[in-house]
């Protein structure tokens, strides 16, 4: 051990002395990855051999989750242990301020004596520098620069498995390179395509180049945990494998199936820190466990408590809690990237409830982004063109079901939705209870519309304003519940709130009546009404109703909203909604001229509008 000490040394790699009192932490995550691409897993196609066996080294969860299906909201809830939906980060890359009181585990395991380094990748979804948690950030950013006599928390982020990599261009690159082979390693004919995605022949073919793809990426991981070897701190230092969410088949990342939030994750832990878990070398572990429970599970690894803002559960370290009876892992899907769209759900590792609190809206696309995959476009071509089988065109039409009940044991790829089987009637019930409840203990920021944090709290993180108003949140909750149920019977108590003057109950109250469709013709008065209403996402959705019920004033609204709305968000759902009602080719040049123009942040806005160009030209 010395001589290879002394032969690292003349490399001029700095090894980390090793810190007796507390174990090196060394986490290795992958992008868009279901847990169900590993032969660990028991892909029987899959050729992942570091990965497997670093589960036999170490233990396995069969039922972990990422609470987003997309990197950037996994991340605000991973980095704070706070659901993004606390924090008001559930929207994707949006840059809202959070409260002050949501500390990153970085911090703390800074403040706890750790050198914290970070290769390379933060996308945190909240304001403010995300390179100044770390100790060292960059592609340079490594566990071998710790000072002597430190523990070290390291984080290695690998983008092989993105879903770009299976893009027609990244495949011919990373072909050229010599990363992955020229011709797929497995026959696309012979595989065996998920019975809720089409047999057609650009999703068999982007299968087999994933396949190779996560070979790739297994490779990646060995490297890194070979190169932990030869420093000699492998015994000192526990890893953690996990992916950021699922992916990358069309109905995966962005959606609350297993496909888009079930991860793999893998724990391995040397003899000398055996005493902190609770689990054996090669255990599949069954408990259900979820990105807000990392940061406290980090700290209690470290040996530190859970602060009281963290809302997760420790499962490892010497802090660890047992899992609850009834627990269950929360959920949630909102924008992503350019498209708005609300999903809530819960899961207790095998019965799944997904709420949509958006059903006026088809269940796909939720970005234009995943159309560079030849997999996704094939499907939305030829579902235009009438060539799909029934089940496989509702994910392009509306309305979506409000409610879907899912027993994933038996249906693994959530294909029957059990919410309308009276033999389920009761759990549908007490699951669609809890839902609600989390949402209330959670605080949900999702029932604001994202374009009115700005506007109600300008100043302040929309989690604060939220928690300083004297309204009863549980009323507003109940309220988003019956306002997408879609029964004519609630359009009475919806009128009434219409005038409210809450403006969020005013905005889910126009929702409702929305979703109602011409079931709510009532309301056509009171829709004109609330077309000067103080809030921009109210207006849109009153004017959206109206030119529903074919009241020319609807139509007229929205155009005159381009020069009303003041932020992105409210022109980015202004958009989203002129979309919906295919009224786009009536927005005037001049006004696309100034909006390209314009300076926005986020630049959703814009691109959409490119795409209207293209589709003019």
């Amino acid at each position: 051990m010395v001589k290879l000490m002394l032969f690292i040394a003349t490399l001029g790699i700095c090894v980390p002395a090793r810190a007796a009192d507390r174990p090196n932490i060394l986490c290795i995550t992958s992008e868009d990855n279901a847990w169900n691409w590993l032969g660990c897993y028991g892909n029987k196609d899959a050729r992942t051999p570091r990965l497997d066996a670093l589960s036999t080294e170490g233990f396995l969860f069969e039922h972990a989750y990422s609470n987003a299906p997309v990197c950037a909201v996994a991340r605000s809830t991973i980095i704070n242990g706070v659901h993004a939906v606390t924090q008001g980060t559930q929207h994707m890359r949006s840059r809202h301020r959070i409260p002050d009181k949501f500390r990153s585990y970085v911090s703390l395991l800074r403040d706890h004596g750790y050198y914290c380094t970070n290769n390379a990748k933060t996308d945190y979804n909240f304001k403010g520098n995300d390179a100044a948690l770390w100790d060292e950030w960059s592609p340079k950013a490594h566990y071998k620069h710790c000072p002597s006599g430190k523990p070290f928390f390291a984080i290695f982020n690998l983008e092989a498995s993105h879903e770009s990599s299976v893009f027609p261009k990244n495949v011919a690159a990373r072909r050229e390179q010599g990363l992955i082979p020229k011709v797929p390693r497995l026959d696309p004919a012979k595989l065996q395509v998920p019975p809720y995605l089409p047999d057609l022949p650009e999703i068999r073919s982007d299968m087999a180049i994933y396949h190779d793809t996560i070979t790739l990426l297994d490779a990646q991981v060995g490297k890194l945990l070979d190169e932990l070897d030869s420093t000699g701190l492998a015994d000192d230092t526990i890893v953690i494998y996990f992916s950021d969410h699922g992916g990358i088949l069309p109905r995966g990342k962005r959606y609350l199936n297993d496909t888009g939030v079930r991860v793999p994750m893998i724990v391995r832990v040397p003899k000398k820190w055996q005493s902190l878990v609770p689990f054996e070398s090669g255990q599949r572990v069954d408990e259900i466990v979820s990105f807000v429970d990392l940061a406290p599970t980090l700290l209690s690894l470290a040996g530190m408590d859970q602060p009281d803002h963290m809302q997760g559960r420790a499962f490892l370290g010497s802090k660890r809690k047992e899992p609850k009876k009834d627990a269950v892992v929360f959920l949630y899907a909102d924008r992503f990237d350019e498209i708005y769209g609300m999903r809530r759900g819960i899961t207790d590792g095998r019965w799944k409830y997904i709420r949509c609190f958006t059903p006026h809206l088809p269940d796909a696309p939720y970005s234009h982004f995943q159309f560079g995959q030849d997999g996704w476009s094939a499907w939305q071509k030829a579902w235009k063109s009438g060539k799909l089988d029934a089940r496989f065109n509702h994910l392009w039409k509306a309305p979506q079901a409000v409610e879907r009940l899912y027993d994933t044991h038996n249906d693994p790829w959530e294909t029957q939705n059990l919410a309308s089987d009276p033999a389920h009637a009761e759990r549908l019930a007490v699951m669609r209870e809890k839902l609600k409840q989390t949402m209330i203990e959670t605080r949900d920021t999702g029932l604001v519309p994202e374009s009115m944090f700005a506007e109600l709290s300008p100043d302040r993180p929309i989690a604060v304003w939220l928690d300083e108003q004297k309204s009863d949140f549980a009323s507003l909750v109940d309220l988003a519940f019956t306002a997408s149920t879609s029964k004519p019977e609630n359009l009475a108590n919806l009128q009434t709130v219409l005038s409210s003057k809450n403006p969020i109950a005013r905005y889910w109250a126009a929702q409702g009546c929305l979703i109602l469709g011409k079931s709510a013709s009532a309301s056509l008065d009171k829709m004109v009404m609330l077309l000067d209403d103080p809030h921009s996402a109210i207006r849109v959705t009153a004017a959206h109703q109206l030119h529903l019920l074919g009241d020319a004033r609807g139509k007229q609204a929205l155009l005159a909203e381009l020069d009303n709305s003041t932020s992105e968000e409210s022109l980015l759902n202004l958009i989203n909604t002129l979309m919906r009602v295919d009224v786009m080719h009536e927005i005037p040049q001049s006004w696309i001229e100034r909006a390209l123009n314009s300076s926005m942040p986020n630049g959703y806005v814009k691109r959409l509008i490119r795409q209207l160009e293209e589709l003019r030209r």
